[in-house]
């Protein structure tokens, strides 16, 4: 994009660098999109955190505006307002207009900060339509706005407008002074407006994203406060009906963070492992005069981790680099899993007899099951994989925290506390039991899979299979009970719908263990017959039907066998689910019968709701139609006929299934814990809540 005509000949210079920024956004945040607007408050916001990291400033605050502003306070030392000597700026405008220029640069004011390429605040600046910045530093409140990068002006009468007249600096840029400030008290506000020229239309702010950002950084740095206010007034958002506000501060750092992303209950307690190494690098630096030369640096790098295994198998490791999240991992977080794998190892092997491990060799996957972890590293100019800061690629890290890692994950297996060692022979107990779980499921899939996709010589007995070779096609039923069984065998079409009927309640698997659950009949036969293997070995591809129905009856009873298997596919054949192809069958809870004059059969009319049977009755009514008395209602399956169910239930043509979906997997992975887990007190609560709204009319519909 060109500089528009108004840009004056003293800041083409200044803005060279924006432009490139502006023609490529990409190359500095990604995308456009979300996401990118996104990533530009995230640059703003860790700035804000480094001053706290630093030990300059404990509060911030976020305010999301209804003018689609977004605004940044904190209590900080202030971005400079002196003159840099090399530019002849003021510290305020180069932050804003110079790539790579900020204390992150020289060494001195950041130790170690989560911005690496100092393009964090000029890059925002370059692709906001405003930005005004104000600085409490000695006494007085300076401010300066900038429109796309250039710094200038706005004429909007104390009302901030991005679209309000613009002047640009022609001469010299104006630090303004606009008000005092109290003795002692620092800090910098930051409230800028997106370009609607670069992001795409339907770029909004994830308050559900901020809100959890802004919870991780609380626990990653004990004692800073971050408050999050949302005045847009969003549909679908906490503050659509007026303005919301959270405040999150935690002291108890990265095991209290442990704490809360762990779901299940605890094998061990959380383990905290700290540790420190020292690496040399070479890299470019600046002499006195300002040239780059090439000189070799010694940098000191501390790891800290937090860490404890639950009784499940999903595995939940969030790794960071001066509390930036490194989402898809790096080198520290090769080093962790290296250092966690060849310690167990080698404790598994020296204790292989008394573990009854035999020679198997235990996998990563076998220790990660049920393990919730936070990893932190903190080192000086760490090298990211791109602006976006995802991956961590300072290849010395790996080795020092591997070396911390090993060294104090050996000392509490090892430990001769009372408790450690208890905690440790449970863990270990643990991850030999996963270990044999996994090899037993890869025989099991490797013995029992179909030498064609649906032919089999040992499925249960009580399957009556379908004849189609074609998987997409192919329908399981699980039905419940044996006497609808009855019913279904003469509904269905066996040349693409099978039975599988389960007898009365299962296994509730989100508080059993895995060798518990497999080990129950139905759940074994269940995970036997879709044929796909369970939990991590679970292998979509080799799944033998291609819907799953569920095809209870419609009172209390078949909604609670309903939700027992929906756990079991949730916690062990969770792809199904996520691919869509799980389904609960939908039958009818009435059947109306119509009379109609003369010799002409009557009508039967299904309706599936109360709702529906009352409006029915209604238009019955207005229409002066009769119909027979009493009206039947379908406790269960078996109360159908064949043909019944056929034409309700069943065939294609006039059936209706309920897809189960997945929207939000954390959110799904907190409600089946809170209603199916084993923590008792929250359910509870839950349910006393929602006593009060609760319809009795809806428990059978």
């Amino acid at each position: 994009m060109a500089p528009s005509s108004d840009y004056t000949a003293r800041h083409l210079s200044v803005l060279e660098g924006l432009e490139a920024v502006r023609k490529r956004p990409g190359m500095y945040i990604g995308s456009t999109d979300s996401r990118g607007l996104m990533h530009c408050l995230w640059e703003i916001i860790d700035n804000s955190v480094d001053e706290a990291l630093a030990g300059f400033g404990h509060d911030i605050r976020i305010i999301l505006h209804a003018d689609n502003s977004v605004e940044i306070h904190d209590d900080g030392r202030g971005i400079p307002v002196d003159v840099e000597p090399k530019t002849g700026l003021t510290g305020v405008e180069v932050v804003f207009t110079k790539l790579h220029a900020g204390g992150k640069f020289g060494g001195g004011s950041y130790t170690a900060s989560g911005g690496l390429h100092g393009v964090g605040a000029s890059v925002v600046n370059a692709l906001s339509a405003r930005l005004d910045a104000e600085v409490d530093r000695g006494g007085k409140t300076y401010k300066m706005s900038f429109r796309r990068g250039e710094p200038g002006r706005f004429n909007d009468n104390g009302r901030p407008n991005p679209t309000a007249t613009f002047a640009p600096f022609v001469e010299d840029s104006v630090l303004d002074v606009v008000g005092k400030a109290k003795r002692g008290v620092t800090g910098t506000r930051i409230r800028y407006w997106a370009d609607t020229q670069i992001f795409t239309a339907d770029a909004r702010f994830s308050y559900e994203e901020l809100t959890a950002r802004a919870r991780q950084t609380s626990f990653l740095v004990p004692g800073l406060k971050i408050t999050v206010r949302d005045e847009r007034k969003l549909p679908g958002t906490p503050g659509e009906l007026g303005a919301h506000e959270e405040v999150f501060h935690h002291d108890g750092g990265i095991s209290e963070f442990v704490e809360f992303l762990a779901a299940d209950s605890g094998v061990t307690d959380v383990w905290r492992l700290h540790g420190a190494g020292k690496f040399k690098e070479t890299v470019p630096v600046l002499d006195e005069k300002g040239h780059s030369k090439i000189a070799e640096v010694e940098r000191d790098c501390e790891v800290d981790v937090a860490l404890r295994w639950g009784i499940g198998y999903d595995t939940t490791v969030r790794s960071f680099v001066n509390i930036i999240s490194t989402p898809k991992g790096g080198t520290h977080q090769a080093g962790f899993e290296q250092a966690l794998v060849k310690t167990f190892r080698k404790t598994v092997e020296a204790n292989a007899r008394k573990l009854k491990a035999g020679n198997d060799k235990i996998e990563k996957d076998d220790i990660f099951a049920g393990l919730t972890a936070v990893l932190t590293v903190r080192l000086a100019e760490p090298q990211f994989e791109g602006q976006t800061k995802e991956i961590l690629g300072t290849s010395a890290v790996k080795a020092i925290v591997a070396r911390v890692v090993e060294k104090e994950i050996a000392a509490k297996l090892n430990s001769s506390n009372r408790n450690d060692k208890a905690q440790s022979a449970l863990l270990l107990e643990k991850i030999v039991s996963e270990m044999k779980s996994r090899i037993s499921a890869r025989v099991h899939k490797e013995t029992q899979r179909r030498k064609t996709a649906l032919e089999t010589s040992s499925m249960p007995t009580k399957l009556a299979d379908c004849r189609t070779d074609d998987v997409a096609r192919s329908e399981l039923f699980i039905v419940e009970g044996d006497s609808a069984l009855g019913t279904a065998k003469l509904a269905r079409s066996s040349d693409f719908q099978a039975l599988l009927p389960i007898r009365g309640k299962i296994l509730n698997v989100q508080k059993a263990s895995v060798g518990d659950m497999l080990s129950n009949a139905e759940c074994a036969a269940l995970i036997q017959v879709v044929g796909a293997g369970s939990g991590r070995s679970f292998a979509i591809e080799a799944a033998r039907y291609g819907k799953v129905i569920l095809m209870t009856d419609a009172d209390v009873d078949g909604a609670h066998i309903r939700t027992l298997l929906l756990t079991l596919f949730f916690r062990y054949m969770r792809p199904m689910v996520e691919a869509g192809r799980v389904f609960a069958a939908v039958p009818p809870l009435h059947r109306v019968e119509v009379i109609n004059a003369g010799q002409k059969a009557n009508e039967m009319i299904y309706t599936y709701s109360e709702a529906e049977l009352h409006s029915l009755l209604a238009k019955l009514a207005a229409e002066g139609r009769k119909y027979k008395e009493p009206i039947q209602r379908y406790k269960g399956l078996g109360e159908m006929d064949a043909e019944q169910l056929a034409e309700t239930t069943m065939d294609p043509r006039h059936r209706m299934l309920r897809k189960v979906n997945i929207e939000n997997a954390q959110q799904a992975e907190a409600t089946f814990d809170l209603l199916m887990g084993s923590d008792v007190a929250p359910r509870k609560d839950f349910i006393i809540a929602g006593a009060s709204s609760l319809d009795r009319e809806r428990i059978d519909a």
